[in-house]
């Protein structure tokens, strides 16, 4: 393991401090990211309840779709996983495995990414667009949770620069856990967008 030769030393109170009002500040912001996407699923639910009130087509996912979505919804899980492994890790001082899991973690989100330009090419190529009732609501949707991800993996990737330097020790980890909990934030999300939007 690659563990510094001298001991990290605590933080002081002042620190602490700030630290927790760091974190308290990201449960702010995440909670307002959450009244948006809880707006946009709602509108998604209503616009397809509307649709089905008119008996008109709304679309419906394909074999191929399906398989693209579940592909995508297990790199973000395992991106979680890689997530938590890496702040168990520098807690244990192991900069090494924190660094290779944020690795890991940018590129299952990369890959998400890609994924999901597929799953959008697909569709326009279907004759979806902006224009009709679900391509306004789906991209919507999808775009921003798409454009999180995307922040979130250059987020990650400054996290891990940060910590090439022997920044982060068990006893200055804030900044990953912060990360951490935007990344977990975005996972949630999908997870309820892909409940709604594939499997309802």
């Amino acid at each position: 393991m690659n563990q510094s030769s001298v001991a990290p030393q605590p933080v002081s109170a002042e620190v602490a401090h700030a630290n927790q009002n760091r974190k308290f500040g990201v449960w702010l912001f995440l909670s307002s990211e959450l009244l948006i996407f809880s707006g946009l699923i709602g509108a998604f639910v209503l616009t397809r309840r509307s649709v089905f009130e008119r008996a008109e087509e709304w679309w419906a996912p394909n074999d191929i779709s399906i398989a693209l979505v579940s592909i995508n919804t297990f790199l973000l899980l395992a991106s979680s996983l890689m997530v938590v492994l890496g702040i168990e890790a520098i807690m244990r001082n192991d900069t090494a495995k924190l660094k290779r899991y944020l690795l890991i973690t940018a590129l299952l989100g990369a890959l998400f990414v890609g994924g999901q330009a597929i799953e959008w090419y697909l569709l326009f190529h279907e004759g979806e667009s902006f224009s009709t009732p679900f391509g306004s609501a789906f991209f919507t949707l999808t775009g921003l949770h798409g454009l999180h991800v995307a922040v979130g993996v250059i987020w990650c990737l400054i996290t891990w620069a940060v910590a090439r330097r022997g920044t982060f020790n068990s006893y200055n980890f804030t900044s990953v856990e912060i990360f951490g909990l935007y990344w977990h934030f975005v996972d949630l999300v999908w997870i309820i967008i892909f409940t709604v939007v594939y499997l309802t």
